[in-house]
């Protein structure tokens, strides 16, 4: 799957229902037959949208844990509390399951933001807050992350 594109402000109903903003959807749309898995996020109060393929691919990764090993079987347990497979429905539009709108604190407005192969929910003012929260250390961080030197990429 080639990497997913853009930000987009969302309502969600009261059954917590929300419609696929045409552009995401435009890009899903080799997924939408096989689905989605939704999750809690590991590091933020959001929702982590998986298309089914990339949510296989991972799960081979997390398969090759040793169970034998505690923290292993905790990190796994952890990691997929609250996982649910979810369809886009003939409207365009997915449910997010009770106990995920708690999670995430999602309320009216959201945020769906593309994270390369996956897609963040946002609870919007949750979502502006990580975003403002991150801007002052973001050029440290991507210095770090990204500037390091790589010995494939120096010039001999």
């Amino acid at each position: 799957m080639n990497s997913l594109i853009g930000t987009y402000e969302c309502k969600v109903d009261a059954k917590g229902r929300l419609m696929l903003p045409a552009a995401l959807k435009k890009q899903l749309a080799p997924e939408l037959q096989n689905g989605f898995v939704l999750k809690r996020a590991v590091f933020q109060e959001c929702l982590e949208l998986y298309p089914m393929k990339e949510w296989e691919m991972l799960m081979q990764k997390v398969n090759k844990l040793n169970r034998f090993k505690k923290k292993n079987n905790d990190f796994i347990r952890r990691f997929t509390a609250g996982v649910k497979m979810i369809e886009v429905d003939a409207n365009g539009r997915l449910l997010i399951p009770k106990d995920l709108v708690g999670f995430a604190n999602i309320n009216k407005d959201i945020v769906m933001s593309s994270a390369v192969n996956i897609v963040e929910i946002w609870d919007k003012t949750k979502y502006e807050k990580a975003i403002d929260d991150a801007t002052v250390d973001f050029a440290d961080l991507a210095e770090e992350v990204m500037g390091q030197d790589d010995a494939d990429d120096r010039i001999s």
